[in-house]
């Protein structure tokens, strides 16, 4: 293929990227832009030009499916014989071939699959009662702890200045962390991280191995820059050595990993850090319509904190397809059985299922959409974790139900005898687990109680015959029984089906159809988020919720958990949701805006326009912000408001709150409203005050003197 043929068929952007000089790189590339594309154009453009060969180039992954994907891209293109490989993969090779140099003759000690096992033995050693679910917390830290260079003794501040929940007091995963290093020497083991240290060392501390590998890799390819940790940029730099010729892709705006270390401080500094370097912006969205590419931007141009300042206003490139559309519904069943008939039709309509996704934060959240799938006949998989159903702590907690039976008073209401059957396996209602094994499993059985509260509040009339209808029970054996009912419908075979996956696991795939489900404060952002970050991140997450779908997308929430229940807000990330009210019944927000009488008793939702909180003081409603964000006021304009304020009021003779108030004139000059609708969006003013002000309002935005305005606009 030559040079040309490649440049074939790139925007502007991408042919930028492609062929960029040789040096540092940073291609920053939002959602759906083709940065695969780029990257591999740029690779293909550079050896089949004879700038460099092949064989000198090192392509660096996070998974092994894009690095399968770059090899074949590559291939393609008339590449062929450049390594693309994960860091893991590429690190490994490298010890296997330098082992008996840097181990003087000695066999590289085994490789462990799982560091879960030896934890566990090391928290034992130590003291540390810890059952599977714990240790695999423990083994997260430790990854954690490794992944970031921090060694045993250095744990626990490092550990407080991370804002982490470890599941154990700090001190005593420092010291499991140093029982486990301990035992794995002994065992003559090593994990990832020890493989990642190993080949910065070989590098590092032997000049020799420093130099064949140099030799060998001169040009570098670093795909989504974003999630690199420490260890992982440290084996970077010592790859490079001196040199500068590398190239890194990613986007700020999806930087959802930092729990395992990742940062995309990295590629934050990347222009800061090599000098020189060519910084080029994909925006062209070619995976999503403009209506979605249009919410994408509505829900990131809010972001605040260091990612933000790569934000990416991306500009869709297909055409034009269906609103996304924005639901309430009364309760978290009635959310599932709607996204379940919205996917009956859909695969009605043509779309294959394997083409549907229905996404959410937390994998407990998986089983009402299991069941209303199952219910609705449509077929799923569940990715990225098992059936809500064939857990092990479901399974488990359903035993123990099974036997409360036999303990439990049968006159218990069904809801306490849950909750009093699970306390046999650990379960505590009032006391999320720490760590994220553990609360996951902690959620999953509460999933099992928000079963017991929809069961418990909804009991069907069962049919007996000619004779009569019967009532079911609403007891804690006949709860049994529902539960076994559910986990032998959703054992069916596994088909090509709809996707149902946690926001993390779908990362890097794409659906023609995406169903964002769950999007209430609480569940979305979590409620662990406490600090800024955390909650930035939670806002990171609904942005690459948001960019998975191509064609059709659908956003909602129940208003409370189980019928019945505790109202909750909606996710304070989405300004739609948030200006429209609250409807219910699963109407279309759009529709209610226009439609829905006010509530006087329900406080109306509202969101800060810079950074997305929900307002609750009746000032900062009227301002549309937060006390604390940045003001944006045209100090010219607001004084001009002032002033006029002052002499419409004396006109009038009425003070001035009453023509307009103080937080009013502000909103006024922050939003510096043109048309009707602009003006009404801002509490404080309606309809007859549009009618009494709007004129002269319009003519001070537009830069009247207040002197020059007729005593006509001093209203009526």
């Amino acid at each position: 293929m030559r040079t040309e043929a490649v440049l074939d068929g790139l925007d502007p952007d991408q042919r930028t990227a492609v062929t960029a000089p040789a040096g540092p790189v940073c291609i920053l590339a939002g959602a759906g832009t083709g940065k695969t594309r780029a990257i591999t154009h740029r690779i293909a453009y550079r050896t089949l030009s004879g700038e460099i060969s092949p064989r000198h180039v090192l392509a660096v992954t996070f998974t092994a499916r894009a690095a399968a994907e770059m090899r074949s891209r590559l291939t393609e293109l008339g590449a062929g014989g450049v390594q693309a490989r994960t860091f893991h993969a590429a690190a490994l090779r490298q010890v296997r071939y330098f082992a008996p140099r840097l181990l003087e003759g000695r066999q590289m000690p085994e490789l462990m699959e799982s560091k879960v096992r030896v934890v566990g033995l090391a928290a034992a050693k130590v003291g540390v009662r810890a059952d599977r679910t714990a240790a695999r917390d423990l083994a997260g830290e430790i990854e954690w702890a490794k992944s970031s260079l921090v060694e045993p003794g250095e744990y626990v501040v490092a550990a407080a200045k991370a804002l982490r929940e470890p599941p154990y007091e700090p001190a005593r995963v420092a010291e499991v962390f140093a029982a486990y290093e301990q035992l794995k020497r002994r065992q003559g083991v090593i994990d990832f991280e020890d493989m990642l240290r190993a080949a910065v060392w070989g590098i590092e501390e032997h000049p020799d191995v420093a130099d064949q590998i140099r030799a060998q890799y001169r040009h570098f390819v670093v795909d989504e820059y974003q999630d690199v940790n420490p260890l992982q940029q440290r084996l970077l730099d010592a790859w490079l050595g001196e040199r500068d010729d590398v190239t890194v892709v990613g986007d700020a705006s999806q930087t959802i990993y930092s729990f395992t270390g990742a940062t995309s401080a990295y590629l934050i500094d990347f222009p800061r850090q090599r000098r020189g370097a060519v910084v080029v912006r994909l925006v062209r969205d070619y995976r999503s319509t403009p209506q979605v590419v249009g919410l994408a931007n509505a829900v990131i141009q809010q972001a605040r904190g260091t990612e933000a300042k790569l934000r990416l206003e991306l500009v869709g490139q297909r055409p034009p397809g269906p609103e996304p559309e924005l639901k309430i519904f009364p309760d978290e069943p009635g959310e599932a059985a709607a996204v379940a008939r919205r996917c009956r039709e859909l695969i009605a309509a043509g779309t294959p299922a394997s083409e549907i996704a229905v996404l959410f934060r937390t994998n407990a959240q998986s089983e009402s959409y299991e069941e209303a799938l199952a219910e609705a006949e449509v077929p799923y998989v569940v990715r990225g974790a098992e059936r809500f159903f064939e857990r092990i702590e479901v399974r488990r907690a359903m035993v123990a139900l099974r036997a409360a039976v036999r303990s439990i008073p049968g006159e218990t209401p069904l809801v306490e005898a849950v909750v009093e059957g699970l306390a046999a396996t650990g379960w505590n209602r009032h006391q999320p687990s720490p760590g994220g094994a553990a609360r996951e499993q902690w959620e999953a059985l509460a999933a099992l109680v928000t079963l017991a509260e929809e069961y418990a509040a909804s009991p069907e009339i069962l049919p007996i015959g000619e004779a009569g209808r019967l009532q079911r029970e609403i007891t804690l054996a006949a709860f049994n029984d529902e539960l076994a009912r559910r986990a032998e419908q959703q054992h069916a075979p596994t088909v090509a089906g709809v996707t149902l996956a946690s926001l993390h696991s779908a990362k890097g795939l794409e659906w023609d159809a995406v169903f964002l489900v769950g999007l209430a404060d609480g569940t979305l952002p979590t409620t662990y988020a406490k600090t800024a970050e955390q909650l930035e991140e939670e806002r990171r997450l609904l942005y690459v919720g948001v960019t998975r779908a191509r064609q059709v997308l659908w956003l909602s929430y129940g208003q409370s958990r189980a019928p019945g229940g505790r109202t909750r807000r909606p996710c304070r990330f989405l300004p739609q949701l948030s200006r429209g009210g609250q409807p219910a019944g699963g109407s279309d927000v759009r529709a209610a805006e226009h439609s829905r009488k006010p509530d006087r008793r329900r406080p109306q939702v509202s969101s800060c326009r810079i950074c997305g909180v929900t307002l609750l003081a009746g000032v900062d409603r009227k301002v549309g912000r937060c006390a604390t964000c940045p003001s944006d006021i045209d100090e010219e304009l607001h004084e001009r408001l002032l002033v006029w304020r002052a002499t419409t009021a004396a006109a009038l003779k009425v003070p001035a709150y009453v023509v307009l108030t103080d937080a009013t004139v502000v909103a006024v000059a922050e939003r510096r409203p043109t048309t009707p609708a602009q003006l009404l969006a801002i509490a404080g003013i309606g309809a007859r005050k549009l009618g009494q002000y709007g004129e002269a309002v319009f003519a001070l935005v537009a830069g009247a003197n207040p002197e020059d305005l007729d005593s006509k606009n001093f209203g009526n």
